[in-house]
């Protein structure tokens, strides 16, 4: 029943999508947030709707009045040069060939229709029905698992969607973590206040859920991020308190196996997870310092990356021998695209900060968007302030949810923008229509 419900929902998009094709922009959000597939169990689960959804909205978009122009600025422009420095790198990329192809396809479809999606979207109403449906993609499965970890007492992990980017507790942890912030913002700018209680009640299940993931790094990204949303939330002090005393709570209400977990955040040396990612962060700085410019492209989680940069001896029985992902967001964009992509990468979430920032300021004095943009770009920080932390821990570097927040600020920036050129070039001349009048009648 799934199956069809699902097969059947999206194939009635797909002529929507044609006609409007910002509809594809939302669907493919949808799609490739949540993995709605994946909960299948028949024919649905192997069938390509993100690509039916990608090919619809693409088509759509040749034709459509709704289409605008690109939202030129800082941040796309940066982020244009990391995707092409990309393409550069996997020139030079030590792994197979073919692994290494597929890995760039796959990277240039989401950055892709990321950039379809600032080309469809502009107004206010547009950009919240984009944070809406990413937000509840992911959030879905927060919920679900923070009624499973009150319901259970915190005895056992939460897990992410099979088969995607985030279906490891520590990703769906880190993910939950960076949505919440548009979980406040969602909740502070509702109007219905039954929807502002029933989003308050998300915001706790899925604080719970964070815990219940059980992820180390994913606590540490969690305290970041109250922090950083007590400071710029609407009402600092008692956002403060109100985060501080739900997060105490929560914890007081995990279980004794959970708290010797967390605990290991000290000890790290005792533990084999943290000690083979020092083991591997070793070997892709080794080898960004012998190919600092290219770095070993896609995929360096292979044997021959391991065999010629891996520190002698290994670091136990646990990963001798091992080859590992990058368990970072700095090491992974290092060690596959070398320091250019390192700092490419960097000055994406520097430069998206800061425009974020800019924007924030510039609204406040807009009668138009004082109400709604201010909070938006605060929230859009706080998000990347969690995923600077967390991502530290985690190989997330092509994970779709950060460019969607610096998709957000870009298209809330256009937005103001060709506002305010609107209003320029429909406000009447100086002087009034008398000054009109004495232009036109000329010499």
């Amino acid at each position: 029943m799934r199956d069809l419900i699902l097969a059947g929902f999206v194939f009635a998009l797909l002529p929507f999508i044609l006609r409007r094709p910002r509809i594809g922009a939302l669907a493919w959000a949808w799609l490739s947030m949540m993995n709605p597939h994946k909960l299948t169990y028949g024919f649905a689960r192997t069938l390509p709707f993100a690509q039916m959804v990608a090919a619809a909205t693409m088509v759509g978009l040749l034709f459509t009045r709704e289409r605008k122009p690109f939202p030129w600025n800082a941040i796309t422009a940066v982020h244009l040069c990391f995707l092409l420095w990309m393409c550069v790198t996997s020139l030079f990329g030590l792994a197979p060939a073919q692994e290494i192809q597929d890995r760039l396809i796959f990277v240039a479809k989401i950055q892709v229709m990321l950039f379809v999606t600032l080309m469809l979207l502009r107004d206010r109403v547009q950009i919240e029905q984009l944070i809406w449906v990413v937000t509840f993609s992911i959030a879905y499965y927060g919920i679900k698992g923070g009624f499973w970890t009150v319901t259970t007492g915190g005895g056992g992990r939460v897990w992410g969607p099979p088969g995607g980017m985030i279906e490891g507790n520590n990703e769906l942890g880190l993910a939950l973590v960076m949505l919440t912030p548009f979980l406040y913002y969602l909740q502070q700018t509702a109007q219905n206040k039954w929807m502002r209680r029933g989003l308050v009640v998300c915001i706790v299940l899925v604080v719970f859920s964070i815990l219940g993931s059980q992820s180390r790094g994913a606590l540490l990204a969690l305290l970041a991020m109250a922090f950083f949303l007590g400071l710029k939330g609407k009402h600092p002090v008692r956002t403060s308190l109100v985060l501080l005393a739900m997060v105490g709570l929560a914890i007081l209400f995990m279980p004794d196996s959970w708290t010797k977990r967390m605990d290991t955040i000290s000890s790290y040396e005792q533990d084999g997870s943290a000690m083979s990612r020092i083991y591997t962060w070793t070997t892709l700085w080794n080898l960004a310092l012998d190919r600092p410019v290219v770095g070993g492209g896609f995929a360096t989680d292979n044997p021959l990356v391991f065999a010629l940069y891996a520190p002698p001896g290994g670091v136990g029985s646990y990963t001798e021998g091992g080859i590992f992902v990058a368990h970072s967001i700095y090491f992974q964009a290092l060690g596959e695209h070398g320091f250019p992509g390192l700092f490419l990468y960097l000055l994406l979430g520097i430069t998206t900060w800061r425009v974020a920032g800019r924007v924030a300021r510039e609204a406040a004095d807009d009668p138009e968007y004082a109400s709604w943009v201010p909070l938006l770009m605060r929230m859009c920080q706080v998000s990347l302030m969690g995923f600077a932390v967390g991502g530290a821990f985690l190989t997330l570097v092509h994970f779709d949810l950060p460019y969607y927040i610096v998709g957000y600020v870009v298209l809330t920036e256009a937005s103001m923008r060709e506002a305010r050129a609107r209003r320029a070039l429909a406000a009447p001349p100086a002087g009034g229509l008398a000054g009109a009048r004495a232009l036109g009648s000329g010499p």
